[in-house]
């Protein structure tokens, strides 16, 4: 982006650059704040006169108030009363909801039935002082005088009235992170306002007792009357399914406790059934393991219980002792040995007693699995049996249930109604008020109001703001050039320097002294130009501006003459041909000059004439032509600056006002580009935009522009700067402009 650089004269120049300022977000911050500290300045008489009728306004409306005093009454309101017979605690929990139920308590504190009541209670109905005082003045019967008393019709409509007066004078004020509430009450009367403050909590309290006792009584008949009916349809139910049960020989064992926990009735089918199902699951144990043992004893083999018999291992015991003294014998003598035969006799006799008692073992295993197998099938037999009965029963059992169901769910309900008629009515006993009075309200001592410090501050701060509004609208509206930042900012050209507005002289005495605050501007705005090309200043330029005596001719003279001191060859040609000025400075007519080159006259020495004090060489606008315009139309205009150009250094054109005539587009044609002057408070943006526009169309480059008449303490906040810079300060405002 391209970086704008200010001098001290509030000119600007373009510097090529491609980085950003690291502090440009600051930076523009501050343009800001200067921007609305500039309109405050420029309208600082709107704003303090504003604010000066406000604050007078306030002083006069606060010493003809009246003076209200406020009476204060500070009241608890706990979330609950006490609970003395919750036995989970004396204080109920604080909850979610306890912000809706204060902000219901603030809107039962100014309701319409406590201030009527409030109203009734201090006989404000019937006081014509109470409404006197307060200005309530009708049309109303109700308000017409009998003596000196109102007429009793009227007390409903009174009573309405007042207490619409004393909500209108009520506040109601909770105190924050507390159960804290004031009540306040302001009136012109000290007293009438402690009073009402102090009867108004009082009758909180009381209304407040009133509806809890109402809530409870209503509540204790209404559940009465549920416990009735209630009370009916638990006989009714327990009288059916008593006569259903009684009906269908439906027997159900009572609910035990056991182990701490409540069995619920049972059929003494369901308990045969199971108790006979375990003894069937018994038997078949007992059945399996027998005739395990019985097929084991069929295979041949010992049986574990021969295995174990006591009698049978004393015989095998015996009987391999004897093998034992046979197989001895056996090594000696032949089997038809003596005792060689008797030991063989033993064996076998041996032989025989182990087969008969394993024989006998055998048979007792048969027998126990035999009678094993009779009890199963008769157990088997009676659980079928129970199972059938059971089914039926369920069958039965089913409208049976419903009726047990509809007792239960009656005797729930009616269980729980009983508790809760007992609990209201031990609280309707022992319940106790939730509000209490923390401190009733004193006499005030001083009013509360008007306070003159508090008025007039807001009066200043009203005043402030309302002087700021108009500061910003009237800065809206208006669209003059207030100072060097704006030619750049409102009409989009750069700004190549700002020239003061002197009193006292001429511009040309003005140019002439060197230390003169006109000078120095104007040798600034030839820096800023020499920035503008390629080749520094501009060979051929023309100052124009929106209308006439905005100083455009001045800027013509004044470019001149400083490119002059600076030993330049510089011709200045009057292009204003309807109202020619040059030739007043330089002291001659203007019967020879530009308008003679236009038709024709080829001869440029005897239509310039020297300006010897300024150091250029200058041609008049010559004779007035009928239409300057077709004059400009041909080429004959760019012919002239060719050739002066071959003589002089600079060609500077003081150009018609672009507003309205046709000359200023086509000089602008013809030479480099063009100076525009804008004066400073004089003309509005949005003609300086349109004339500069219809300098664009023509294809005509801007330099930039240069603000005269400048006043630098109505610019912008920092743009007051003192030309001169420390000398000629005593002959500063001689120049003045043209």
């Amino acid at each position: 982006m391209n970086l704008v650089t200010s001098n001290p004269l509030g000119g600007m120049s373009n510097a090529v650059g491609t980085l950003a300022d690291p502090h440009t977000v600051d930076a523009n911050h501050s343009s800001l704040i200067r921007q609305y500290l500039r309109v405050a300045m420029r309208w600082r008489y709107v704003i303090l006169g504003i604010t000066a009728a406000c604050t007078l306004i306030g002083l006069i409306a606060t010493l003809l108030m009246t003076p209200m005093y406020t009476a204060v009454t500070t009241v608890e309101i706990a979330r609950e009363s006490n609970k003395v017979t919750d036995l989970q605690g004396v204080e109920r929990d604080a909850s979610v909801s306890d912000q809706e139920f204060y902000q219901t308590q603030y809107g039962l504190l100014k309701s319409r039935s406590l201030s009527e009541r409030v109203a009734m209670q201090l006989r404000l109905v019937d006081d014509p002082a109470f409404f006197e005082q307060f200005d309530v003045s009708r049309n109303d019967p109700a308000f017409q005088l009998v003596g000196d008393r109102y007429p009793a019709s009227g007390r409903t409509t009174r009573q309405r009235v007042a207490g619409e007066v004393l909500r209108a004078h009520l506040g109601v004020t909770p105190t924050r992170m507390s159960r804290l509430v004031e009540i306040s009450v302001t009136t012109p009367d000290p007293a009438l306002s402690t009073k009402i403050a102090n009867t108004w909590a009082d009758n909180f309290i009381q209304t407040n007792l009133e509806r809890k006792v109402q809530a409870t009584s209503y509540g204790r008949n209404l559940l009465q009357q549920q416990l009735s009916q209630l009370k009916v349809k638990l006989d009714q139910s327990q009288r059916q399914l008593v006569g259903y049960a009684s009906a269908e020989r439906i027997i159900n064992l009572p609910a035990q406790s056991i182990d701490g926990k409540t069995t619920s009735e049972r059929s003494i089918v369901a308990d045969d059934l199971a108790a006979l199902n375990a003894a069937l699951g018994q038997a078949v144990a007992e059945r399996i393991q027998a005739e395990a043992r019985y097929q084991q004893a069929g295979r041949g083999g010992a049986s574990t219980e021969a295995l174990g018999n006591q009698a049978i291992n004393s015989l095998r015991q015996r009987r391999a002792e004897l093998a034992a003294e046979y197989q001895r014998l056996m090594t000696q003598f032949e089997p038809e040995y003596p005792a060689a035969k008797a030991v063989k006799s033993q064996l076998d006799q041996l032989d025989r007693s182990i087969g008969r008692e394993e024989s006998r073992v055998s048979g007792s295993i048969e027998a126990d699995y035999r009678q094993a197998q009779d009890r199963e099938r008769a157990l088997q037999v009676k659980v079928d049996q129970l199972k059938t009965s059971y089914l039926d029963l369920r069958r039965r059992s089913i409208q049976y249930n419903i009726y047990q169901q509809e007792v239960d769910t009656n005797r729930v309900l009616y269980d729980g109604l009983l508790q809760r008629f007992k609990e209201i009515g031990v609280a309707g006993g022992v319940g106790v008020n939730n509000i209490s009075i923390v401190d009733p309200a004193d006499v005030p001592q001083k009013p509360s109001s008007p306070r003159l410090f508090i008025n007039l501050v807001i009066a200043l701060i009203v005043g402030v703001g309302l002087g700021v509004i108009a500061a910003l609208a009237l800065e809206q509206i208006d669209e003059a050039i207030a100072d060097p930042a704006e030619v750049e900012r409102r009409l989009g050209m750069p700004l190549l320097g700002s020239v003061p507005k002197v009193t006292g002289g001429t511009p040309k005495e003005a140019l002439l002294d060197r230390k003169s605050d006109l000078f120095d501007a104007y040798l600034a705005v030839q820096t800023n130009l020499a920035f503008s090309t390629e080749h520094g200043v501009p060979r051929s330029f023309a100052v124009t501006s929106t209308r006439p005596a905005e100083g455009k001719s001045t800027t013509a003279l004044a470019l001149a003459t400083t490119l002059a001191r600076a030993h330049r060859r510089v011709i200045l040609v009057d292009g204003d041909m309807r109202s020619p000025s040059i030739h007043e400075l330089g002291g001659v007519g203007h019967d020879h000059g530009l308008s003679n080159f236009l038709a024709g006259q080829d001869n440029i020495e005897a239509l310039t004439f020297e300006m010897t004090d300024l150091g250029f060489t200058a041609m008049s606008a010559g004779p007035i032509p009928p239409n300057a315009a077709e004059l400009l139309t041909g080429n004959r205009l760019s012919l002239l600056i060719a050739r002066l150009l071959e003589q002089y250094d600079h060609v500077v054109i003081d150009s018609p006002p672009v507003m309205g005539l046709a000359d200023a587009p086509l000089i602008a044609s013809r030479v480099e580009g063009i100076i525009y002057a804008v004066e400073s408070h004089g003309i509005r943006s949005s003609m300086v935009q349109t004339a500069l526009a219809r300098l664009r169309t023509a294809n005509a480059r801007i330099f930039g522009g240069v603000l005269t008449k400048f006043e630098a303490r109505k610019g912008h906040l920092g743009y007051g700067y003192e030309y001169g810079y420390g000398y000629g300060r005593e002959d500063a405002g001689k120049a003045t402009l043209g």
